[in-house]
Protein backbone atom coordinates (compact mmCIF):
# COMPACT_ATOMS: atom_id res chain seq x y z
CA UNK A 1 0.00 0.00 0.00
CA UNK A 2 1.43 3.26 -0.85
CA UNK A 3 1.89 5.89 1.12
CA UNK A 4 2.16 9.60 0.01
CA UNK A 5 2.70 12.35 1.86
CA UNK A 6 2.14 16.17 0.32
CA UNK A 7 2.85 19.28 2.24
CA UNK A 8 1.28 22.30 1.50
CA UNK A 9 3.57 25.28 1.99
CA UNK A 10 0.67 27.46 0.98
CA UNK A 11 -3.17 27.78 0.44
CA UNK A 12 -3.72 25.54 -2.40
CA UNK A 13 -7.12 25.52 -3.34
CA UNK A 14 -9.16 22.46 -2.48
CA UNK A 15 -10.97 21.87 -5.97
CA UNK A 16 -7.01 20.58 -7.01
CA UNK A 17 -6.34 19.00 -3.37
CA UNK A 18 -9.89 16.76 -4.18
CA UNK A 19 -8.53 15.24 -6.93
CA UNK A 20 -5.23 13.32 -5.03
CA UNK A 21 -5.98 9.54 -5.33
CA UNK A 22 -6.35 6.76 -2.70
CA UNK A 23 -2.96 6.50 -1.11
CA UNK A 24 -2.14 10.43 -0.73
CA UNK A 25 -2.47 12.19 2.35
CA UNK A 26 -1.72 16.28 3.20
CA UNK A 27 1.00 16.39 6.36
CA UNK A 28 2.33 19.28 8.27
CA UNK A 29 5.20 17.49 8.50
CA UNK A 30 7.50 18.61 5.36
CA UNK A 31 10.01 16.73 7.28
CA UNK A 32 8.43 13.19 6.15
CA UNK A 33 7.09 14.97 2.57
CA UNK A 34 7.11 12.88 -0.64
CA UNK A 35 5.85 16.30 -2.36
CA UNK A 36 5.29 19.68 -1.97
CA UNK A 37 3.09 22.11 -3.59
CA UNK A 38 3.44 25.56 -3.41
CA UNK A 39 2.35 28.98 -4.98
CA UNK A 40 4.24 32.11 -3.10
CA UNK A 41 5.74 30.78 -0.57
CA UNK A 42 9.93 31.73 -0.52
CA UNK A 43 11.92 28.25 -0.32
CA UNK A 44 15.43 29.19 -1.43
CA UNK A 45 16.41 29.06 2.80
CA UNK A 46 14.62 26.07 3.11
CA UNK A 47 16.24 22.86 3.94
CA UNK A 48 14.66 19.65 1.86
CA UNK A 49 14.35 15.98 3.10
CA UNK A 50 15.73 12.89 1.91
CA UNK A 51 12.13 11.85 1.28
CA UNK A 52 11.09 15.01 -1.43
CA UNK A 53 11.04 13.82 -4.53
CA UNK A 54 8.79 16.95 -6.33
CA UNK A 55 8.06 20.41 -5.60
CA UNK A 56 4.67 21.31 -7.85
CA UNK A 57 4.32 24.80 -8.45
CA UNK A 58 0.77 26.22 -8.43
CA UNK A 59 1.25 28.41 -10.91
CA UNK A 60 4.15 29.72 -13.75
CA UNK A 61 6.56 31.48 -12.04
CA UNK A 62 9.27 29.52 -10.10
CA UNK A 63 12.05 32.41 -8.90
CA UNK A 64 10.48 31.28 -5.27
CA UNK A 65 12.35 27.75 -5.47
CA UNK A 66 16.27 26.98 -5.82
CA UNK A 67 16.18 25.25 -9.04
CA UNK A 68 19.76 24.30 -9.06
CA UNK A 69 19.61 23.03 -5.34
CA UNK A 70 17.13 20.98 -6.18
CA UNK A 71 18.09 19.47 -9.24
CA UNK A 72 21.70 18.49 -7.58
CA UNK A 73 19.06 16.76 -4.60
CA UNK A 74 17.27 14.95 -7.46
CA UNK A 75 13.98 16.61 -6.75
CA UNK A 76 11.92 17.47 -9.93
CA UNK A 77 10.24 21.11 -9.43
CA UNK A 78 7.19 21.50 -12.00
CA UNK A 79 4.86 24.49 -12.81
CA UNK A 80 2.04 25.38 -14.17
CA UNK A 81 1.92 26.96 -17.69
CA UNK A 82 -1.54 28.22 -19.22
CA UNK A 83 -3.74 26.93 -16.17
CA UNK A 84 -4.23 30.82 -15.27
CA UNK A 85 -4.15 32.14 -18.75
CA UNK A 86 -7.31 32.64 -19.65
CA UNK A 87 -7.71 34.78 -15.95
CA UNK A 88 -3.89 37.40 -17.34
CA UNK A 89 -6.03 37.73 -20.69
CA UNK A 90 -9.03 38.77 -19.42
CA UNK A 91 -6.71 41.35 -17.15
CA UNK A 92 -5.13 42.22 -20.05
CA UNK A 93 -7.88 43.38 -22.12
CA UNK A 94 -8.91 45.24 -19.25
CA UNK A 95 -5.63 46.86 -19.42
CA UNK A 96 -6.00 48.03 -22.97
CA UNK A 97 -8.52 50.12 -21.86
CA UNK A 98 -7.19 51.33 -19.14
CA UNK A 99 -4.13 52.58 -21.48
CA UNK A 100 -6.66 53.90 -24.11
CA UNK A 101 -8.97 55.70 -22.02
CA UNK A 102 -7.73 57.98 -19.16
CA UNK A 103 -10.97 55.38 -17.15
CA UNK A 104 -8.86 55.64 -14.07
CA UNK A 105 -8.69 59.29 -13.71
CA UNK A 106 -12.23 60.11 -14.57
CA UNK A 107 -13.27 57.52 -11.73
CA UNK A 108 -10.78 59.67 -9.32
CA UNK A 109 -12.05 62.80 -10.98
CA UNK A 110 -15.85 61.30 -9.89
CA UNK A 111 -14.93 60.70 -6.19
CA UNK A 112 -13.24 63.67 -5.45
CA UNK A 113 -16.45 65.47 -7.08
CA UNK A 114 -18.99 63.06 -4.86
CA UNK A 115 -20.34 65.88 -2.83
CA UNK A 116 -21.34 68.16 -5.88
CA UNK A 117 -25.29 68.64 -5.76
CA UNK A 118 -24.87 69.28 -9.76
CA UNK A 119 -22.28 66.14 -10.24
CA UNK A 120 -24.70 65.38 -13.50
CA UNK A 121 -23.58 68.72 -15.25
CA UNK A 122 -20.16 69.14 -13.87
CA UNK A 123 -19.09 65.79 -15.46
CA UNK A 124 -20.36 67.23 -19.16
CA UNK A 125 -18.42 70.10 -18.34
CA UNK A 126 -15.23 67.98 -17.39
CA UNK A 127 -15.29 64.64 -19.38
CA UNK A 128 -13.27 65.70 -21.84
CA UNK A 129 -10.28 65.55 -19.98
CA UNK A 130 -10.41 61.92 -20.36
CA UNK A 131 -11.18 61.43 -23.73
CA UNK A 132 -9.09 58.58 -25.24
CA UNK A 133 -8.95 56.54 -27.78
CA UNK A 134 -10.84 53.43 -29.59
CA UNK A 135 -8.11 50.04 -29.99
CA UNK A 136 -9.98 49.03 -33.02
CA UNK A 137 -7.81 49.39 -36.64
CA UNK A 138 -4.66 50.05 -33.93
CA UNK A 139 -1.34 48.07 -34.07
CA UNK A 140 -0.40 46.25 -30.89
CA UNK A 141 3.14 43.97 -30.47
CA UNK A 142 2.60 40.85 -28.20
CA UNK A 143 6.19 39.96 -27.36
CA UNK A 144 6.56 36.20 -26.38
CA UNK A 145 3.87 33.86 -27.62
CA UNK A 146 3.46 31.38 -25.35
CA UNK A 147 0.24 30.04 -23.22
CA UNK A 148 -0.31 33.84 -22.29
CA UNK A 149 0.86 35.87 -25.17
CA UNK A 150 -1.31 33.33 -27.81
CA UNK A 151 -4.34 33.85 -26.27
CA UNK A 152 -3.58 37.90 -25.98
CA UNK A 153 -2.98 38.27 -28.91
CA UNK A 154 -5.86 36.23 -30.96
CA UNK A 155 -8.55 38.40 -28.81
CA UNK A 156 -6.86 41.38 -29.80
CA UNK A 157 -7.28 40.31 -33.49
CA UNK A 158 -10.93 39.66 -32.12
CA UNK A 159 -11.19 43.30 -31.21
CA UNK A 160 -10.06 44.46 -34.58
CA UNK A 161 -6.59 45.40 -33.96
CA UNK A 162 -4.22 44.53 -36.20
CA UNK A 163 -1.44 42.19 -34.01
CA UNK A 164 2.23 41.79 -34.53
CA UNK A 165 3.50 38.50 -32.54
CA UNK A 166 7.50 38.13 -31.71
CA UNK A 167 8.40 35.01 -30.29
CA UNK A 168 11.51 33.41 -31.94
CA UNK A 169 11.45 30.36 -29.36
CA UNK A 170 7.54 29.63 -30.36
CA UNK A 171 6.40 26.39 -29.92
CA UNK A 172 4.56 24.27 -32.33
CA UNK A 173 1.48 24.17 -30.37
CA UNK A 174 1.34 27.68 -29.51
CA UNK A 175 1.79 28.07 -33.57
CA UNK A 176 -1.09 25.88 -34.23
CA UNK A 177 -3.68 28.43 -31.95
CA UNK A 178 -2.49 31.65 -33.24
CA UNK A 179 -5.16 33.05 -35.76
CA UNK A 180 -4.15 33.10 -39.68
CA UNK A 181 -3.99 36.93 -38.70
CA UNK A 182 -1.18 37.24 -36.71
CA UNK A 183 1.48 38.48 -38.30
CA UNK A 184 4.46 36.65 -37.04
CA UNK A 185 7.45 39.12 -37.15
CA UNK A 186 11.17 37.95 -36.44
CA UNK A 187 12.79 41.73 -36.24
CA UNK A 188 11.48 43.17 -32.78
CA UNK A 189 12.52 46.66 -34.06
CA UNK A 190 10.58 46.06 -36.76
CA UNK A 191 7.25 45.50 -33.88
CA UNK A 192 8.68 48.64 -32.21
CA UNK A 193 8.51 50.74 -35.07
CA UNK A 194 4.95 49.38 -36.34
CA UNK A 195 2.65 49.43 -32.90
CA UNK A 196 0.28 51.51 -31.28
CA UNK A 197 0.46 49.09 -28.34
CA UNK A 198 2.89 46.61 -27.41
CA UNK A 199 2.47 44.17 -24.35
CA UNK A 200 5.37 41.56 -23.18
CA UNK A 201 4.27 37.59 -22.29
CA UNK A 202 7.72 36.20 -21.59
CA UNK A 203 9.61 33.93 -19.01
CA UNK A 204 11.29 35.32 -16.27
CA UNK A 205 14.56 34.18 -17.47
CA UNK A 206 18.03 36.13 -17.07
CA UNK A 207 17.90 37.34 -21.00
CA UNK A 208 14.47 38.81 -20.10
CA UNK A 209 15.91 41.44 -17.82
CA UNK A 210 15.19 45.12 -18.88
CA UNK A 211 14.13 43.80 -22.22
CA UNK A 212 12.27 47.08 -22.71
CA UNK A 213 14.88 49.60 -22.08
CA UNK A 214 15.81 53.23 -23.47
CA UNK A 215 17.41 51.77 -26.61
CA UNK A 216 13.53 49.92 -27.38
CA UNK A 217 12.10 52.81 -26.11
CA UNK A 218 13.76 55.04 -28.50
CA UNK A 219 12.97 52.67 -31.68
CA UNK A 220 8.97 52.99 -30.27
CA UNK A 221 6.38 55.54 -31.86
CA UNK A 222 5.85 58.32 -30.29
CA UNK A 223 3.04 58.03 -27.38
CA UNK A 224 2.75 54.10 -27.56
CA UNK A 225 1.32 52.40 -24.67
CA UNK A 226 3.04 49.88 -22.92
CA UNK A 227 1.38 47.11 -21.00
CA UNK A 228 3.47 44.56 -18.72
CA UNK A 229 1.84 41.24 -17.37
CA UNK A 230 5.23 39.27 -17.43
CA UNK A 231 7.66 40.66 -14.66
CA UNK A 232 8.45 43.67 -13.67
CA UNK A 233 12.15 43.34 -14.22
CA UNK A 234 11.21 42.87 -17.54
CA UNK A 235 10.66 46.59 -18.63
CA UNK A 236 13.61 48.77 -16.72
CA UNK A 237 11.91 51.39 -14.57
CA UNK A 238 14.42 54.24 -14.63
CA UNK A 239 14.29 54.03 -18.19
CA UNK A 240 10.37 53.68 -18.68
CA UNK A 241 10.18 56.64 -16.22
CA UNK A 242 11.71 58.92 -18.36
CA UNK A 243 10.32 57.85 -21.32
CA UNK A 244 6.81 58.41 -19.68
CA UNK A 245 8.01 62.16 -18.65
CA UNK A 246 9.40 63.28 -22.21
CA UNK A 247 5.73 61.50 -23.67
CA UNK A 248 7.65 58.90 -25.13
CA UNK A 249 5.47 56.69 -23.56
CA UNK A 250 1.92 57.74 -23.31
CA UNK A 251 0.82 55.29 -20.69
CA UNK A 252 2.60 52.32 -19.05
CA UNK A 253 -0.12 49.65 -17.01
CA UNK A 254 1.46 47.00 -14.70
CA UNK A 255 0.62 44.26 -12.80
CA UNK A 256 3.93 44.77 -10.39
CA UNK A 257 3.62 47.15 -7.77
CA UNK A 258 7.07 48.61 -7.12
CA UNK A 259 8.32 51.63 -4.65
CA UNK A 260 9.26 53.09 -8.41
CA UNK A 261 6.06 52.12 -10.19
CA UNK A 262 3.60 53.07 -8.41
CA UNK A 263 4.99 57.04 -8.31
CA UNK A 264 5.65 57.28 -12.05
CA UNK A 265 3.58 59.55 -14.48
CA UNK A 266 0.63 58.26 -17.03
CA UNK A 267 1.20 54.53 -15.11
CA UNK A 268 -1.85 52.54 -13.87
CA UNK A 269 -0.40 49.84 -11.11
CA UNK A 270 -2.37 46.81 -10.69
CA UNK A 271 -1.33 44.62 -7.51
CA UNK A 272 -0.57 41.47 -9.01
CA UNK A 273 -4.07 40.41 -10.25
CA UNK A 274 -3.42 38.63 -13.34
CA UNK A 275 -4.09 35.09 -12.35
CA UNK A 276 -5.68 36.18 -9.44
CA UNK A 277 -9.28 34.44 -9.96
CA UNK A 278 -11.24 31.79 -8.68
CA UNK A 279 -10.72 29.68 -11.77
CA UNK A 280 -7.49 30.05 -12.36
CA UNK A 281 -6.23 29.03 -8.85
CA UNK A 282 -8.13 26.40 -9.09
CA UNK A 283 -6.95 25.24 -12.59
CA UNK A 284 -3.46 25.90 -10.88
CA UNK A 285 -3.97 23.54 -8.19
CA UNK A 286 -6.19 20.48 -9.98
CA UNK A 287 -2.88 20.74 -13.14
CA UNK A 288 0.05 20.72 -10.35
CA UNK A 289 -1.86 17.80 -8.06
CA UNK A 290 -2.14 15.32 -11.49
CA UNK A 291 1.37 16.54 -12.77
CA UNK A 292 2.81 15.49 -9.06
CA UNK A 293 0.67 12.49 -9.06
CA UNK A 294 1.86 11.17 -12.36
CA UNK A 295 5.74 11.35 -11.33
CA UNK A 296 5.56 9.84 -8.14
CA UNK A 297 2.68 6.86 -9.32
CA UNK A 298 4.44 6.64 -12.74
CA UNK A 299 8.06 8.40 -13.25
CA UNK A 300 6.47 10.67 -15.62
CA UNK A 301 7.60 14.25 -15.83
CA UNK A 302 5.35 17.42 -17.32
CA UNK A 303 6.22 21.22 -17.29
CA UNK A 304 9.69 20.33 -15.30
CA UNK A 305 11.55 23.50 -15.19
CA UNK A 306 14.69 22.17 -14.08
CA UNK A 307 14.77 17.85 -15.28
CA UNK A 308 13.11 17.49 -18.97
CA UNK A 309 9.59 16.13 -20.16
CA UNK A 310 9.40 12.49 -20.16
CA UNK A 311 5.97 10.84 -20.92
CA UNK A 312 6.39 6.67 -20.90
CA UNK A 313 3.01 6.15 -20.37
CA UNK A 314 2.18 3.33 -16.98
CA UNK A 315 4.40 0.62 -16.38
CA UNK A 316 3.37 -2.66 -18.33
CA UNK A 317 6.23 -4.64 -16.59
CA UNK A 318 7.42 -5.98 -13.78
CA UNK A 319 9.06 -2.80 -12.38
CA UNK A 320 10.21 0.63 -13.49
CA UNK A 321 13.18 2.15 -12.19
CA UNK A 322 13.75 6.02 -12.71
CA UNK A 323 17.02 7.83 -12.85
CA UNK A 324 18.07 11.58 -12.70
CA UNK A 325 21.68 11.97 -13.37
CA UNK A 326 23.85 14.32 -15.03
CA UNK A 327 23.81 14.99 -18.65
CA UNK A 328 27.30 13.16 -18.62
CA UNK A 329 28.61 11.07 -21.83
CA UNK A 330 28.24 6.86 -21.53
CA UNK A 331 25.49 7.25 -18.20
CA UNK A 332 23.41 5.26 -20.49
CA UNK A 333 26.01 2.51 -21.55
CA UNK A 334 26.65 2.05 -18.06
CA UNK A 335 23.05 1.33 -17.09
CA UNK A 336 22.27 -1.27 -19.40
CA UNK A 337 25.75 -2.64 -18.51
CA UNK A 338 24.74 -3.31 -14.88
CA UNK A 339 21.82 -4.67 -16.35
CA UNK A 340 23.30 -7.58 -18.67
CA UNK A 341 25.41 -8.06 -15.61
CA UNK A 342 22.06 -8.54 -13.49
CA UNK A 343 20.77 -10.48 -16.52
CA UNK A 344 18.03 -8.18 -16.15
CA UNK A 345 16.26 -7.40 -19.85
CA UNK A 346 14.93 -3.71 -20.74
CA UNK A 347 11.76 -3.88 -22.10
CA UNK A 348 11.26 -0.54 -22.13
CA UNK A 349 14.11 2.84 -21.95
CA UNK A 350 13.55 6.44 -22.45
CA UNK A 351 16.22 9.21 -21.77
CA UNK A 352 16.13 12.61 -22.47
CA UNK A 353 18.39 15.85 -21.26
CA UNK A 354 18.29 19.40 -20.43
CA UNK A 355 21.41 21.54 -20.15
CA UNK A 356 23.63 19.94 -17.23
CA UNK A 357 20.81 17.18 -16.44
CA UNK A 358 18.96 13.85 -17.75
CA UNK A 359 15.97 11.67 -16.85
CA UNK A 360 16.42 7.95 -17.74
CA UNK A 361 13.17 5.75 -17.50
CA UNK A 362 13.50 1.93 -17.92
CA UNK A 363 10.92 -0.64 -17.40
CA UNK A 364 12.37 -4.17 -16.97
CA UNK A 365 10.80 -7.57 -16.79
CA UNK A 366 12.51 -9.31 -13.42
CA UNK A 367 12.94 -7.41 -10.18
CA UNK A 368 15.80 -5.86 -9.67
CA UNK A 369 18.48 -6.87 -6.64
CA UNK A 370 19.14 -4.73 -3.93
CA UNK A 371 23.60 -4.95 -5.27
CA UNK A 372 22.61 -4.07 -9.08
CA UNK A 373 20.49 -0.72 -7.60
CA UNK A 374 23.42 0.20 -5.69
CA UNK A 375 25.63 -0.44 -8.34
CA UNK A 376 23.37 1.81 -10.55
CA UNK A 377 23.04 4.95 -7.53
CA UNK A 378 27.44 4.80 -7.29
CA UNK A 379 27.80 5.60 -10.93
CA UNK A 380 29.33 9.14 -10.97
CA UNK A 381 27.00 11.83 -11.87
CA UNK A 382 24.08 9.67 -10.68
CA UNK A 383 21.64 11.67 -8.27
CA UNK A 384 18.73 10.03 -7.36
CA UNK A 385 17.19 6.16 -8.08
CA UNK A 386 14.14 4.74 -6.95
CA UNK A 387 11.82 2.18 -7.84
CA UNK A 388 8.75 3.48 -9.43
CA UNK A 389 6.88 0.20 -9.55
Amino acid sequence: MKDRKIHLLNNISDFGLRDFRHGYSTTVDFSEAHGALVRSCDMHDMEFPASLRVVARAGVGVNNIPLDRCAEQGIVVMNTPGANANGVKELVVAALMLASRDIVGGIEWVKAHADDPDIAASVEKAKKAFAGNEVIGKNIGVIGLGAIGVQVANICAYLGMTVYGYDPYISVGSAWRLKREIRHIENLDELFEKCDYITVHVPAIPSSRDMLNSLTFAKMKDGVKVLNFSRDFVVNEDHIAAALESGKVSRYVTDFATPKSVRMKNTVVIPHLGASTEEAEDNCALMAVRQLQDYLDNGNIKNSVNYPDIDAGKCRTESRIACLHRNVPNMLGQLTAIMGSAHINIANMVNASRDKYAYTLMDIETRISDDALDSIRAIPGMLRVRIVK
